[in-house]
């Protein structure tokens, strides 16, 4: 019997994963893509939806998250199945005056590199939603963000892929990485047999760690836990994504004047209407392994937090809630870049709570990566794996 080939194997079937695979056989290239269990069933079933630039850092963060915003709208004609694509934009309200402060520098940091963000007050917030608290300040605004099902969208990636030749193989756990003359990549072994390819893409998101070690490479990628609740939509509390400002402080590590037990979790609001009309609250953040169980003291703290900001939540039933595990670097961008050490080796992971957002991006990136191109649709520089070794950031994980 001979053995399967290909000329790209990427390892995990999230949406990462599925959106090179998309890229990638539409250029033509030969594609297989190994999930060790369903699509989608890890990180991109348990997460929030949105493609956003509102809590991106001005500069190549938040024009990266432009990029894939205008990427996925292009899917909506391109890709073979409907996956509830809305662009209602998002907002940031904030508690206090060192908030507003704070937003005003962000709002004309983010309108110097050309992003749509507007300041809002009082009134603004009044006509966003009457369910939100009366002393909110205000906040801002980015037009632009949008807002998918992300397992829907997975499996229409899938579809599409599939449709330009792209082969799926689940429930096939990937046991090693072949080299040859432990130098080159030369393929992948799983349980179902090995399969010889010329490239080796590692998408697994928090499990890249254990792959990359396969073939003697530390990825500075850990598991950070995030809860999410799903509510009834019995009132419409509001017709888009509404995070609290301190999201962006709890996001990156900065100083929250709020209760201990919100900064040990991480919590702060994140509130999403979705298709079906239900809705998402969140969110949280720690290190906790990979732990995936739903603490219910992080849920009763979430609602707590919640409602703070919307007191009509109060009254409204919780359906279920869930925790899943956002791949986290140092730096907080993630890596999409070749594996110098082992030629035909990269790396497509460490998105944290973004991939849902940079799905699109990482994607076509990675797909010119491997065709060699010249010019990419960003700079890929700032996303090299080495960037940890050269700046020598590779500490461990502080939550």
């Amino acid at each position: 019997m001979n053995a399967e080939t290909a000329e790209v194997a990427i390892i995990g079937g999230g949406i990462i994963g599925l959106s090179i695979a998309y890229y990638a056989a539409k250029a033509g290239m030969d594609v297989v893509v190994l999930e060790r269990g369903e699509l989608a069933g890890g990180t991109s079933s348990k997460c929030d939806g949105n493609i956003l630039a509102i809590d991106k850092d001005p500069g190549f963060d938040s024009q990266m998250s432009l990029k894939s915003q205008a990427l996925v709208s292009e899917w909506v004609k391109e890709l073979d199945e409907e996956f509830e694509y809305r662009a209602p934009g998002s907002i940031l309200v904030c508690e206090t005056e060192h908030e507003m402060e704070a937003a005003a520098i962000w709002v004309s940091r983010q309108r110097e590199a050309g992003l749509p963000f507007r300041l809002l007050d009082r009134r603004d917030l009044r006509e966003e939603s009457p369910y939100l608290a009366d002393d909110l300040l205000g906040g801002l605004e980015c037009a632009t963000d949008s807002t998918v099902h992300p397992v829907l969208l997975t499996y229409s990636l899938a579809a599409t892929a599939r449709r330009h030749g792209g082969r799926l193989r689940t429930h096939t756990p990937v046991k090693a990485l072949l080299l040859e003359g432990g130098k080159r990549i030369k393929g992948v072994d799983t349980t179902s047999g090995a399969i010889y390819a010329k490239h080796v893409v590692i998408a697994a998101g928090v499990w890249a760690k254990q792959i990359g070690s396969m073939a003697g490479i530390d990825i500075p990628i850990e598991p950070r836990k995030g809860h999410i609740l799903v509510a009834s939509r019995s009132a419409s509390l509001g017709k888009r994504k509404v995070m609290e400002f301190g999201y962006l402080l709890s996001k990156f590590g900065g100083e929250r004047n709020i209760e201990a037990r919100l900064e040990q979790y991480g919590i702060a609001l994140v509130y999403e209407p979705t298709a079906s009309q239900n809705f998402l609250i969140g969110s949280s953040r720690q290190f906790a392994g990979m732990d995936t169980r739903v603490d219910q003291e992080v849920i009763r703290l979430i609602a707590e937090r919640a409602i703070r900001f919307y007191p009509g939540l109060e009254h409204i039933p919780l359906l279920r809630a869930y925790a899943g595990l956002r791949p986290w670097t140092p730096d907080h961008l993630p890596i999409v870049s070749a594996i110098d050490e082992i030629p035909g080796l990269y790396v497509a992971a460490g998105h944290e709570g973004d991939g849902i957002s940079l799905a699109a991006v990482t994607g076509k990136l990675m797909s010119e990566m491997l065709s060699g191109a010249v010019e990419t649709c960003i700079p890929a520089e700032p996303l090299r794996y080495d960037r940890f070794r050269l700046a020598g950031c590779c500490g461990e994980a502080k939550g």
